[in-house]
């Protein structure tokens, strides 16, 4: 399914206020109801909302674990390619990184496709295409069995691969982000590959949407004093900034500086 513009804009609604009605979407974007009704059954039959009478509201963290990943893709596109703009920023030509499975960390593979000379490691095959054919030093992709419905690969197999290597820079992306600092994912096999990225870069980078820190899931990846620096697209609730600064954690806010000379900070 490709989301049209509205119907990005009306997830947007529903993470932001938890439901939305016909009526007020109908009134809010001008046309009529049986349009919006159009909307939201297309949007809710993806997985992306629940139909409930006179509207929809939004899917629990355990239903947005199970949409499938090319959907996902389409979930604030507009900020993860702000987010990926700031992370590229973030890297300079002739050094190492590494980018774990994630539509966001595929988004930053794009931004860095001016870059020259990288090295790049990746579990994601969807990442390592992207850069075929641009001016990097070298490619590497995570052995093991590649996972078909995103193009993943996981587990201890590909975290043992990774920690053959030390890296300048680990970006990673996750499922959620919890006010006091905790970041989080669904998978087990996915976060023991985030953790051996994190464990072996010298600088690392979480990128993250605002949608995550409405979201919850089980498996923690880290704590924010695992970070250098968290990359998202509007302020982060208060309470996480407090505990970035005292992790010492930079927070910059996508759209910000992009001119490569810094964007926002902020840490307390």
């Amino acid at each position: 399914m490709v989301l049209s513009e509205r119907q990005r804009k009306i997830l947007e609604l529903i993470r932001e206020s938890g439901a939305v009605g016909v009526d007020d979407l109908s009134a809010r974007f001008s046309v009529s109801t049986q349009t919006i009704r159009r909307d939201l059954n297309e949007l809710c039959g993806a997985g992306f909302a629940r139909r409930v009478h006179g509207g929809a509201r939004a899917v629990d963290s355990i239903s947005v674990s199970n949409v499938d990943y090319r959907q996902r893709r389409d979930l604030n596109r507009a900020a993860k390619e702000a987010i990926a703009r700031r992370a590229a920023a973030l890297i300079p030509d002739h050094c190492s990184l590494s980018l774990n499975i994630g539509t966001t960390t595929e988004q930053v593979a794009r931004a860095l496709a001016g870059h020259r000379d990288l090295v790049v490691i990746s579990n994601n095959i969807n990442i390592i295409t992207t850069l075929i054919g641009t001016s990097q030093r070298e490619l590497i992709m995570v052995g093991g069995a590649v996972r078909p419905s995103d193009g993943a690969v996981i587990g201890g197999q590909a975290a043992e691969f990774i920690a053959r290597y030390k890296v300048d820079y680990a970006i990673i992306g996750c499922s959620s982000v919890e006010e006091d600092g905790a970041v989080l994912d669904f998978d087990a096999r996915e976060v023991s590959v985030a953790r051996a990225m994190l464990a072996h870069a010298r600088a690392r980078v979480l990128v993250c949407d605002h949608s995550k820190f409405a979201r919850t899931a089980p498996v923690r990846i880290c704590n924010l004093d695992a970070l250098d620096y968290v990359i998202t697209d509007r302020a982060p609730p208060p309470a996480f900034l407090d505990a970035a600064a005292a992790a010492d954690t930079e927070v910059l806010i996508a759209g910000a500086g992009e001119d490569g000379q810094g964007g926002r900070d902020e840490r307390g």
